[in-house]
């Protein structure tokens, strides 16, 4: 058995009884319970929402809804999470950027205090791929060539302004010391369909959401952005191979509630989302999605958000943020 297994066998153990005392005393859920998922479908997030459902279904008792609410980089459908009653049946899905970057760009009707923190899902690595038809780009030395020499002319999709895909990105540009000409989308899926046409030079995406096209041939990928190889494209480079050294950047999914969620009901969804962590099935689809299982208790992510706000402020105060919503 591995590390990660007795982990998440251990964390959902640990749970196991923490959701019966806090379901008897609030009668939840009462209902059917909503994850609504900021971007369009096809994208990770709305990938990883739909694999954890079954599970967390069976852990709730009640009925999950994916509810995909796309538009302004994630910052509908946070919105819609943080004006939902405070009962546990609204839960939003997203990535850290959505909550402590997007907030820094445009005016949202959010900041990371309207939610409470429910728990980690899972890390996703991210991939900058292009079309399979693109001799322009035949790997990422080339690209970093082009990036260099041409400034602002090589097209990088994204899947939407303050996105981790857009942060990670923005990220490459100050360590390749050079810049693209980022066009943003609402969501992966559409960013999906411009790189595959070539209607772009090439995406940052996650790995979830894009390895179905490169393993079609659709797509070719020039380098996964974590600092270790991705099993699932082991002969893809990073770009901490390609010369730029300690370079990382992957995205993390988790589970929030509008703030003011009693925490016995916090309590009882993260024991649900550590049960169906430790579900085989729930792991195994993650993990070919390109995801890992990820379990935290809800102070412990709560804490992960605290350390991404000092990062995006830190961004901010460069100046990236600024007339960065391209």
């Amino acid at each position: 058995m591995t590390t990660s297994r007795r982990h998440l066998l251990g964390w959902a153990a640990a749970c196991a009884a923490a959701p019966l005392s806090a379901l008897a005393n609030t009668a939840f859920p009462r209902k059917p319970v909503t994850l609504v998922v900021p971007f369009a479908p096809g994208g990770n997030l709305d990938l990883v929402a739909r694999a954890i459902a079954p599970a967390l279904q069976g852990a709730l008792g009640q009925s999950i809804v994916v509810d995909n609410r796309a538009g302004a980089g994630g910052a509908i459908g946070a919105t819609a999470v943080a004006r939902a009653e405070a009962d546990g049946h609204t839960l939003l899905v997203t990535t850290p950027n959505a909550l402590v970057v997007l907030p820094r760009m445009v005016k949202t009707g959010y900041t990371l205090q309207s939610f409470e923190p429910v728990g980690l899902v899972s890390g996703t690595a991210l991939v900058l791929a292009t079309s399979a038809r693109n001799t322009r780009l035949p790997d990422v030395a080339a690209l970093l060539r082009e990036l260099r020499a041409r400034p602002g002319e090589i097209t990088a999709g994204h899947a939407g302004p303050g996105t981790t895909n857009h942060v990670a990105l923005m990220l490459l540009e100050e360590a390749a010391g050079a810049r693209f000409n980022l066009v943003a989308y609402k969501g992966s899926a559409p960013a999906l369909v411009d790189a595959i046409s070539g209607q772009t030079d090439l995406i940052c995406d996650q790995l979830s959401s894009s390895i179905q096209h490169i393993q079609s041939g659709a797509l070719r990928p020039l380098a996964v952005l974590s600092k270790e190889r991705d099993p699932q494209l082991p002969n893809v480079p990073t770009l901490h191979e390609a010369g730029l050294a300690g370079f990382d950047a992957t995205t993390s999914t988790g589970l929030l509630a509008p703030r003011g969620t009693p925490a016995e009901v916090v309590a009882a969804l993260n024991a649900a989302l550590a049960r169906a962590l430790a579900d085989t099935q729930v792991r195994q689809r993650l993990q070919t999605l390109g995801s890992t299982p990820r379990p935290l208790s809800a102070a412990a992510f709560g804490q992960l958000l605290q350390q991404e706000d000092q990062r995006a402020q830190k961004l901010a105060q460069s100046g990236r943020l600024a007339g960065a919503n391209t």
